[in-house]
C-alpha cells in the first residue's frame, strides 16, 4: 500500500532542531525518521465526500461491513481514554477517524494518540456510525504520511491577520473555510468564463508574456533585459495587439484568459499581477460587445452565486440585464453643473477642474481633464451597473474614433459598486489614424509621461494588411470574483499577492 522513505540525515535533523518547533513535534519526526520514515506515496479508495455520499441516511451506530481508505490532513482530535477521534480533511471535505485501542493494539493505539493538529494521515477501517450517527471509518491500520512541524492556528480564531493570511496562504487554507470558499469560487468564475467564450465560438489562444515593447494600453511596464540577444524586454501590460494581429490573420473569435503586469501602486483593487480575459470578434463594434459583457456577466453570477443579484458590503447589485447606459460626457456635466464642450479654450475645462480641487497636468487637453473629472466625481457613485460610453480620443488611443462625435471614441467601461470591471472598443483599424495616435502617445512619452504608449511598427504592419470590423474587450477577472464572493481587498481573492517582504 504504501513505499516508505527512509531518509533523514544528521544535517537536516540539526537544520530541524534549529526551528522555533516545539519539542514534541521535532521528537516524534526524529523517531520516525530512525524507525523507517514516511510514504512516498499512498493508495486512498474514496474522498471525503463520495464516503459521504455513498453512506447517506445511515442509523446510529451501524455498521456497513464495507472497508475504505482514505487519506487527508488532521484538523480536529479528541481522546476519551482508549478512544480517540480524529477529523481528517481531504480536498473534498471531512471524515472522522475512530481509533479504538481493542481494535489496534495498544501499540499502534499509542502511535495514533501520538499523531498531531496537521499531520498528514492515511487509514483504513470498515465505514461506520458513532453513537450519535456520524459516518466514521473505524481505524483497522494507519500511517503517518507526513508530519506538520508547525502547529495549526488555534481552531477557533483560524488565521485572523489579514496580511499573515496573504503570506501564508497556505496555511490560511488549512483552517479559514471562507478562504477556501473564495479560492474554488475563483476556479468556478474562470471555467464559467471560459465556457460562455467557448459557446459563442471563440477560441482561447495564447500570446507572449515577454515583449520588445509593452503595448496595448497606458501603464508602466516592469522592465527586464534579455542577455542572449543583448536587448531591453518588458512584462506585457495587455494582450491587446497580438490577439488584433490574430484577427488579421484570420482568427476572427479570439480570446485569452492570461496574467497582465503593470509596475504601478498596490491598493484594495490593484495588484502589479493580474489575471485579465481579452477577447476580439471580428465585424461587431463596441455595442454589440455591449449586449454580450451583459450577458456573460449575468450567466457567471447565476452559475456561482446562485443568482443575478448578490450582496456587495452592506448593499445589494443586481447583476440582471439590462445595464444601465449613459455617456461620459452626460454623467460629468451632470455633476458639474455645465455642459462639455471640447470646442472651449482649454482654460474653462481647467477651470472647471479647480472649482472641484481635481488636479489637472499642463498638457492635458480636454479629454484628460473630463476623465479626472469623472473619476474624482462620478466613479465612486456607480454602484448598480452601468455602461460609460464613449470616452475622449485623447485617452483611447486604440479605440476608433465615434461615428457621429470627432472627439469621442466608440468604447464603454463597465462600472460596478464604484470600480471598473469591463473595458470595450470598437477597435481602431485604420493604420493612419493609428500612426498618428502611436506618435501622439510617443510625444507624450519624451514629455514625460512614462504610461504613454510606445509606437508598435510591426503592430502598424499588421494594420497595413487589413484589420476588419472589430469589437475588442477586456475583463478584470480579480474584481469580477471579488464582487461575486463579497470581498474588499484584491490580495483576498489572490491565492498568492504581491507583498513587501517581511523584515
Amino acid at each position: 500500500m504504501t513505499t516508505v522513505d527512509k531518509s533523514g540525515d544528521q544535517k537536516r535533523e540539526e537544520s530541524l532542531a534549529d526551528h522555533p518547533l516545539t519539542v514534541g513535534r521535532f521528537e516524534r519526526y526524529r523517531q520516525a525518521l530512525e524507525s523507517g520514515g514516511f510514504p512516498y506515496r499512498f493508495d486512498r479508495s474514496i474522498t471525503a465526500s463520495d464516503l459521504h455520499a455513498a453512506h447517506q441516511g445511515l442509523k446510529p451506530e451501524a455498521s456497513t461491513g464495507v472497508t475504505e481508505t482514505v487519506a487527508g490532513r488532521v484538523m480536529l482530535r479528541r481522546s476519551f481514554g482508549r478512544l480517540v477521534f480524529a477529523t481528517l480533511r481531504d480536498a473534498t471535505g471531512t471524515i472522522q477517524l475512530m481509533a479504538n485501542a481493542s481494535d489496534l493494539g495498544d501499540a499502534a493505539s499509542q502511535k495514533f494518540e501520538n499523531v498531531d493538529l496537521g499531520d498528514w494521515v492515511g487509514a483504513t477501517g470498515e465505514v461506520v456510525t458513532t453513537k450519535r450517527g456520524e459516518l466514521s471509518i473505524r481505524v483497522q491500520d494507519f500511517v503517518v504520511l507526513q508530519p506538520s512541524l508547525r502547529p495549526l492556528p488555534d481552531k477557533w480564531h483560524g488565521l485572523q491577520d489579514i496580511e499573515q493570511r496573504s503570506r501564508h496562504r497556505y496555511v490560511d487554507l488549512m483552517v479559514n473555510d471562507k478562504s477556501r470558499a473564495v479560492a474554488l469560487s475563483r476556479v468556478a468564475v474562470i471555467a464559467e468564463l471560459r465556457r460562455q467564450f467557448e459557446k459563442r465560438g471563440y477560441i482561447e489562444v495564447e500570446t507572449p508574456v515577454l515583449l520588445p515593447e509593452a503595448t496595448g494600453a497606458l501603464a508602466k511596464p516592469f522592465v527586464t533585459h534579455h542577455h542572449a540577444l543583448d536587448m531591453p524586454m518588458y512584462l506585457r501590460i495587455a494582450t491587446e495587439l497580438y490577439l488584433k494581429r490574430l484577427v488579421v490573420g484570420g482568427f476572427e473569435r479570439v480570446f485569452e484568459i492570461g496574467r497582465i503586469f503593470r509596475n504601478e501602486g498596490i491598493d484594495a483593487s490593484h495588484n502589479p499581477e493580474f489575471t485579465m480575459l481579452e477577447s476580439y470578434e471580428a465585424f461587431a463594434d463596441y455595442l454589440d460587445i455591449l449586449t454580450m459583457v451583459e450577458e456573460i456577466i449575468a450567466s457567471i453570477a447565476e452559475s456561482v452565486t446562485g443568482s443575478t443579484v448578490v450582496e456587495y458590503g452592506d448593499r445589494r447589485v443586481d447583476l440582471t440585464p439590462p445595464y444601465r447606459r449613459a455617456r461620459m460626457t452626460d454623467l460629468v456635466a451632470e455633476a458639474i453643473g455645465s455642459p462639455v464642450d471640447f470646442e472651449a479654450p482649454i482654460s474653462r475645462s481647467r477651470e472647471q477642474a479647480a472649482q472641484y480641487d481635481v488636479e489637472v497636468d499642463e498638457s492635458w487637453g480636454h479629454g484628460k481633464i473630463l476623465d479626472a473629472l469623472f473619476e474624482a466625481l462620478v466613479a465612486d457613485d456607480l454602484w448598480q451597473p452601468t455602461f460609460v460610453l464613449d470616452h475622449p480620443r485623447e485617452i483611447s488611443p486604440l479605440a476608433r474614433t465615434h461615428r457621429f462625435e470627432p472627439h469621442l471614441t466608440e468604447r464603454f467601461e463597465l462600472f460596478i459598486a464604484g470600480s471598473e470591471y469591463a473595458n470595450a472598443f470598437s477597435e481602431l483599424n485604420d493604420p493612419f489614424d493609428q500612426r498618428a495616435q502611436f506618435e501622439a502617445q510617443a510625444a507624450a512619452r519624451e514629455a514625460g509621461d512614462n504610461e504613454a504608449h510606445p509606437v508598435d511598427r510591426d503592430y502598424l504592419l499588421a494594420l497595413e494588411y487589413g484589420l476588419p470590423p472589430t469589437g475588442g474587450l477586456g475583463i478584470g477577472v480579480d474584481r469580477l470574483v471579488m464582487l461575486l464572493t463579497n470581498q474588499h481587498h484584491i490580495r483576498d481573492v489572490m491565492l498568492f499577492p504581491t507583498l513587501r517582504p517581511e523584515l
